[in-house]
């Protein structure tokens, strides 16, 4: 099954690859499959900006669309950035600006645990619409630590591997990642389907 990942982030689009792996789909960014497209994601939760995004390349195409969401949600500030992840520290802000705001906004803050969330959403040509999600758990460092990954990934000290995302290797995070949970709860879906 041909499906383009509605995104122009081009980690989110390798992510995607690596993970769907050996399975019988071909992923295509959406610059591969010749769409060029700004979304307004204006949802209040992170399924509903997936499916915006899905929807709206859906109708530019006929095959299957696959949409993320995912942010980083810090329970010392109430959920934030949250859906806003990606605009925190402002509409064109760097990977870098963002981090260094939100290390900004837990300057002695005790309490430093958070999680990513992703959501997946996945629309037929038909109409048919899933979605996925998945959830990590870690805490916020106090400095950014490895060379890998992009957005919080410095910054986000996994439980389970005790160390930032950046600083583990590529199979390493997709191996447990809010991505990789989001894309196995949808692709459970998409089986139970057929």
């Amino acid at each position: 099954m041909k499906i383009i990942a509605a995104t122009s982030n081009q980690g989110k689009v390798r992510e995607i690859k690596s993970i769907f792996s050996g399975e019988a789909f071909e992923i295509l960014s959406m610059k591969e499959a010749g769409i060029e497209r700004d979304i307004e994601e204006n949802g209040t939760t992170f399924e509903e900006n997936a499916l915006i995004k899905a929807r709206a390349i859906a109708r530019l195409c006929d095959c299957a669309v696959l949409s993320d969401d995912s942010g980083l949600c810090v329970d010392a500030l109430n959920g934030a950035p949250g859906i806003y992840s990606a605009r925190y520290a402002g509409e064109n802000a760097t990977d870098q600006e963002r981090v260094e705001k939100l290390l900004e906004e837990l300057v002695n803050v005790k309490d430093r645990r958070a999680k990513f969330v992703g959501a997946c959403a996945l629309v037929y040509p038909d109409g048919k619409e899933l979605v996925g999600i998945g959830e990590v758990y870690g805490t916020i460092g106090f400095e950014p630590k490895g060379e890998n990954g992009f957005g919080y990934d410095p910054i986000f000290i996994s439980d389970e591997l005790k160390k930032t995302f950046s600083e583990a290797t590529e199979e390493e995070k997709n191996s447990i990642s809010h991505r990789k949970r989001a894309l196995m709860d949808l692709y459970n879906k998409m089986r139970n389907e057929e």
